[in-house]
């Protein structure tokens, strides 16, 4: 079934185009309610032929037939305006079809002689100017409406596969929150196994079976990174980033958390240093992730790194902002490849100085957490020299 195109809007706007009141909308524009401006009826691309549409009004007391294309929940639609200078400001009238708004214009004649008078006077000028061109006019607004309805009908598709992609989205995040689930379980039991196999049986192990057992232990733990890392990555794609924002003494936070570090660092000789500027630092931040960051930080830092080299952690303030900067002397990264490094599944061309893996998902978590603190995170880095990631949180 066709749609209908007797439908119609009415605007009364003040002088400043400002909406007064809405007499009349047939087609459900939510946005243009009272104490809206008229410009929001269109896309950016459109105002200046809005805004000109009124300037007329306001010039010329009154104007009819603008076509003026206005997007609606199904697709894009050409609408003819009318208006004319009231006591109120401006009165704005929009229909379908030409036919339409003369209707519309008569029914406002009936409410309001003293508006429609001056509606009337300029319709009748058009009905006469439009009769001399009708072929044209009637050639040109076909076309436009067949333009219109094709970009309604690839809008209308382009929905329909977002609401797929959508829906697809949902299941992989549910699939894959059923298979972390189901692998986590054993993992942890390997990854038991192998520390209790490398710390108490290591006596009766001969060298080829220890290592066989740091092997499974190392992988099993590279597993259980790569599925937190991508539980985290699909939940931040579905804008399920809940931050539980709570005060938090931030320099307290770190030093906690390089404490911790340390014992992976000396495995391989590597000293990292804490080196704040002040004693405490409130600030309102998500804590758990914000060590999620630092781990992820401070851990690319050892693993590009070195032995006896030293790692840095800072930490400074202004005003309004805290900074954390985490400094390592390791090969650094090529200038045309910091791009990539904020990007899932991206990875350089830098190698880790022990082997160490990377599921490649770290600095793109990082960059979202502090992305929805407010704040941002930067790289800084020469090859040959190191790297600095700098985290900036509002404070």
């Amino acid at each position: 079934m066709s749609e209908r195109t007797d439908k119609g809007l009415v605007l009364q706007c003040g002088a400043d185009s400002t909406v007064i009141r809405v007499v009349c909308d047939d087609f459900g524009l939510s946005r243009a309610h009272a104490g809206a401006r008229l410009d929001v009826l269109v896309d950016p691309a459109g105002r200046d032929k809005l805004d000109a549409f009124a300037e007329a009004v306001r010039k010329h007391a009154a104007t009819f037939d603008w076509e003026i294309t206005v997007p609606l929940d199904t697709g894009l639609l050409l609408l003819h305006f009318a208006g004319v200078r009231n006591d109120e400001g401006i009165l704005v009238v929009a229909a379908r079809t030409r036919s339409t708004l003369v209707r519309m214009n008569d029914e406002m004649m009936r409410i309001n002689n003293e508006q429609s008078n001056a509606l009337r006077s300029i319709s009748k000028e058009f009905a006469t100017l439009s009769s001399r061109n009708s072929d044209r006019d009637d050639a040109m607004f076909d076309d436009l409406t067949r333009v219109n309805n094709e970009l309604a009908n690839l809008q209308r598709e382009m929905a329909r596969k977002n609401a797929e992609l959508s829906q697809l989205n949902e299941e992989k995040n549910r699939f894959l929150g059923i298979a972390a689930h189901d692998l986590r379980s054993p993992l942890g039991v390997i990854l038991t196994y192998s520390e209790f196999l490398e710390s108490e049986a290591a006596e009766v192990l001969d060298s080829e079976q220890r290592e066989f057992v740091s092997a499974i232990r190392s992988t099993t733990q590279f597993m259980l990174r790569l599925i937190d890392d991508l539980l985290d990555v699909s939940q931040i794609e579905a804008g399920q980033l809940n931050l539980d924002l709570q005060p938090a003494d931030l320099v307290g936070l770190l030093r906690h958390n390089v404490g911790l570090n340390r014992a992976l660092a000396a495995r391989k000789q590597i000293q990292i240093r804490f080196q704040p500027e002040m004693a405490t630092l409130r600030v309102v931040i998500d804590a758990a992730k914000i060590v999620q960051v630092l781990n992820n930080l401070v851990g690319n830092a050892i693993k590009f790194s070195p032995a006896l080299t030293q790692v840095d952690v800072l930490l400074s303030a202004t005003a309004s902002t805290a900074i954390i900067a985490v400094d390592d002397h390791g090969p650094g990264i090529p200038p045309n490849e910091l791009a990539k490094l904020f990007k899932p599944f991206s990875k350089t061309s830098v190698r880790s100085t022990a082997g160490e893996k990377s599921t490649g998902l770290g600095l793109a978590i990082v960059r979202r957490i502090a992305e929805g603190h407010g704040g941002e995170v930067q790289v800084e880095s020469e090859v040959g020299r190191g790297s600095r990631f700098l985290v900036r949180l509002p404070r």
